[in-house]
This record gives structure tokens, C-alpha cells and sequence, in this order.
């Protein structure tokens, strides 16, 4: 409708809400396939603690096998440490999923690289910083990859211990543990460090097995089967599955938290 050759303004609720009434935007719905953005909410299949120990010549890290879905030990022979190279590797606390989307990025960022020829490959740091990167960029995004990240490694006769979360924070130390293990074997770690700086291999390895079998006492998320990766100047290697051989003889005389 014109009035004076002009045309007239559209009416003042057009295209809106009308009072009193729910307001249905326009646009493609379900019945033209496109669905919503989803984010996770809350991870499914998960994973406890990563623990990792520098020692004189090389890297551990350990993290048991079990995948839980809420309370339920659901799956019981996952693998959530990775090797990545000769030099680097990584264990993952938190959603299952994520970890193995990463673990596929990952891996093909090892085959482009190893089909340059160039000589090089990624070391821990260059891996490390990398992951910063990601997990800053999703969690940016409202759409964060629900893990913690320990990442080891020994690249230049140089040992390498790192950390990221979900939310981008990092940082390196010459221990560490993710989950419940930052609260119980954490302290037990700098304890041994504090009074000896610089461990052996064989050490080492007794130590986190030492926090391994008190996380298996006292996280209810945790598993008696685990794995573990070593990084030296030889090399990665991954071990495992390997068992905890725990002693349940005293757990009646615990009482009082019925």
C-alpha cells in the first residue's frame, strides 16, 4: 500500500514475536537436514589419572586401562597412552573420544611429515606447544576436547615432561598427574624428587608403580591393568598391558564411610 506515492511502513510486529504468542524464527528447519551445533556436555567414556616422572636420561608415563562410562567400569583394555614418534609420546586423561580424534590428527601430522623425507621429525616440545594450540582453539570455540594431556619425550639429549588442558593451560615439570593422580600420587612424587633430584630409571619406574597401586586403592576410577611408556636416547617404547598385584586383606577393618 502507498500513500503519497511513498510506500507505507510494514506493520510494526511483522516478521516478530506477536504479543502473547511463542515466537518461531524463520529458516531452515530439521525437514531441510540441517540439525543443530552440538558441544559435548559432559564426556561419556572416560579415563583417570596420567602420571609422568623425568629421570637421568630419559621420560616414564603410565596410565591405566580403564575406559568408565559415569560409575560403570566399562571397558577394561583401552590404551590411552600414544606413541608418536621415536622421541614423543603422550597419555590422556578424560573423554575417550577426543583422545581418539586427536590420536588420528596426530598420526597423520607424523605420516605428511615423514613423506617430506626432510630428516625431521616432531619432538615433544614441538608436539607440546602444538596441543596448546588446539585446545585454546576449541575451547574458544565453546566446543572444548574434554582431555588433559601429558606429553614426554627425549629429543636432543634433552628429557621433556608437559602439560595441557582443556581449557589451553600449560606448562612443563619434572612431575606430573592429571585426575585424581594430582591430588594423591602428585605429592608423593615431588616428595621423592625433593629428597633426590635426580632418579634412575629403575627409580623411576618403582615409583610410579608405587602411585599406580595407591591410585588403584583409592580412585574409584581407576584399574589394576595399565601401561607404560618410556622415552630414552634408544628410543619409545610402550609396555603392557601390565597388572598391579594389590592386597585387600585390611579392607575389612575400613569402616565409617557407609
Amino acid at each position: 500500500m502507498e500513500v503519497g506515492g511513498a510506500r507505507a511502513p510494514p506493520p510494526f510486529w511483522a516478521g516478530g514475536p506477536a504479543p502473547g504468542q511463542t515466537y518461531v524464527p524463520s529458516g531452515p528447519g530439521p525437514a531441510a537436514g540441517v540439525l543443530p551445533f552440538t558441544r559435548t556436555l559432559s564426556p561419556m567414556v572416560t579415563g583417570t589419572s596420567v602420571l609422568g616422572v623425568k629421570f637421568d636420561g630419559g621420560v616414564i608415563i603410565a596410565a591405566d586401562m580403564m575406559g568408565s562410562y559415569g560409575s560403570l567400569a566399562r571397558f577394561r583394555s583401552i590404551s590411552r597412552l600414544l606413541k608418536v614418534n621415536d622421541t614423543t609420546m603422550l597419555g590422556a586423561s578424560g573423554d575417550y573420544a577426543d583422545f581418539q580424534y586427536l590420536k588420528q590428527i596426530i598420526d597423520q601430522m607424523v605420516i605428511d611429515e615423514e613423506l617430506l623425507g626432510d630428516g625431521h621429525s616432531y619432538s615433544p616440545k614441538a608436539i607440546h606447544s602444538w596441543l596448546t594450540r588446539v585446545m585454546y582453539n576449541r575451547r574458544s570455540k565453546i566446543n572444548p576436547l574434554w582431555n588433559t594431556v601429558v606429553i614426554g619425550g627425549y629429543y636432543n639429549r634433552e628429557s621433556f615432561l608437559g602439560y595441557v588442558d582443556m581449557l589451553g593451560v600449560a606448562y612443563e615439570a619434572p612431575t606430573l598427574a592429571t585426575g585424581y593422580g594430582a591430588y594423591l600420587a602428585q605429592p608423593l612424587m615431588r616428595e621423592v624428587l625433593e629428597n633426590k633430584p635426580s632418579l634412575t630409571k629403575e627409580e623411576a619406574r618403582d615409583l610410579i608403580e608405587r602411585c599406580m597401586k595407591i591410585l588403584y586403592y583409592r580412585d574409584a576410577r581407576s584399574f589394576n591393568r595399565y601401561e607404560v611408556a618410556i622415552a630414552t636416547e634408544k628410543g619409545v617404547e610402550v609396555e603392557g598391558p601390565l597388572t598391579l598385584e594389590a592386597n585387600w586383606d585390611i579392607a575389612h577393618l575400613v569402616s565409617g564411610f557407609e
